[in-house]
């Protein structure tokens, strides 16, 4: 990528298709058959997390409308208005959307007006607006798009056809990493992309811009370690060690783990709740039909399952609840170090002492 051409990824690789959107196949299909029937409702809200292809769908689907109707050569960018209503949430913008809807359509057979973010919108432009989104002209469509679905009025709710975004699968995001990977010239580990892919929490954005911190980072060949350093993550390899020296009783080197751990700068309360997730992936790993619930790369998950078969699944429902009651009271304790190290104490006792009936729960 020549730096005097450089698009960040998530501008580059915006989908302009339907085909192209990712994660949400489900919300997608609806609209292309909502369009292709005819069965157009006057307002559309589209809610999820930040991130998923609220705006980008809006877009498409406006897009969509027109072509349906008209001829697909035609550009029908004039017949779509946007609003970021975090920074334009006044009466008097929605106002100028208001005049404009009077106007009918100069070509293509739709006015689209898409409202981003329309949680911001002020009480009296909700009230302006309402009027307008409850007997629009045949030609005008709204689509609201929002992360916070409880903070629109009821009385707006009412009056739309709702669609809930999903957060994208790790799996998704990893593919679609691979691609562009693929499409830059970039050489890239597949447990590196799943790193960056759980990092960003369900949102393809969020992903595509830790990749392009990662791809400068490691210099167009993305590794697995280079992701770990770059964006200061706990390795899997941690949870191995620790969880080895638990099931063998060794308190005194699952204590030295996790000095190592603090030595490297990572936060007591992140490394109890990783193990609390290590030891239920770990549970997951016990059953074929619950395997598709371990998202994680291929190396990783082969792991996973020789660790799995050599853990007692008891030894893991109590290993969970004791992360949790920590992860629970880490806050408001006085000495923090002391309540993890506790809780690792816990853990190495289980399956010494797994014939005694004892409740091995941090009491606080």
């Amino acid at each position: 990528m020549a730096e005097d051409q450089f698009i960040v990824s998530a501008r580059k690789y915006r989908p302009n298709d339907w085909e192209s959107v990712v994660g949400q196949e489900s919300i997608t299909t609806t609209m292309q058959h909502a369009i292709t029937s005819g069965h157009l409702a006057q307002a559309f809200l589209f809610c999820g997390p930040r991130g998923v292809g609220k705006t980008t769908c809006a877009r498409i689907f406006a897009k969509a409308i027109n072509e349906q109707a008209g001829k697909t050569d035609e550009d029908f960018s004039f017949n779509i208005f946007e609003l970021d209503a975090a920074s334009n949430n006044s009466v008097d913008d929605i106002r100028v959307i208001i005049d404009q809807v009077r106007i009918p359509p100069q070509s293509g057979k739709y006015k689209v007006y898409i409202i981003d973010e329309v949680h911001m919108l002020s009480s009296q432009a909700f009230n302006a607006f309402l009027k307008t989104l409850e007997e629009p002209p045949p030609y005008a469509i709204f689509i609201l798009a929002t992360t916070e679905k409880h903070k629109v009025l009821p009385t707006i709710l009412s009056r739309c056809q709702i669609y809930d975004f999903n957060r994208i699968t790790i799996n998704d995001i990893a593919k679609q990493l691979a691609w562009i990977a693929e499409k830059e010239g970039i050489t890239a580990e597949p447990d590196a992309l799943h790193v960056i892919a759980e990092k960003a929490d369900g949102a393809m954005r969020d992903a595509l811009s830790i990749f392009d911190q990662i791809v400068s980072f490691c210099d167009n060949n993305i590794t697995y370690d280079g992701v770990l350093k770059n964006l200061n993550i706990l390795d899997y390899d941690y949870y191995f060690k620790i969880t080895d020296a638990l099931l063998s009783n060794n308190i005194h080197q699952s204590m030295l783990i996790f000095d190592e751990i603090l030595e490297h700068g990572f936060d007591g309360h992140h490394f109890i709740v990783g193990l609390g997730g290590h030891c239920r992936n770990l549970l997951v790993c016990k059953d074929p039909i619950t395997l598709k619930l371990l998202e994680v790369g291929e190396n990783i998950k082969q792991r996973y399952a020789e660790q799995s078969a050599k853990t007692p699944a008891k030894f893991l429902v109590d290993a969970i609840t004791i992360a949790g009651d920590c992860d629970i009271h880490y806050k408001a304790s006085k000495n923090q170090r002391l309540l993890v190290e506790l809780a690792l104490m816990k853990m190495s006792s289980l399956t010494a002492l797994e014939g005694e009936k004892k409740n091995y729960v941090i009491r606080i």
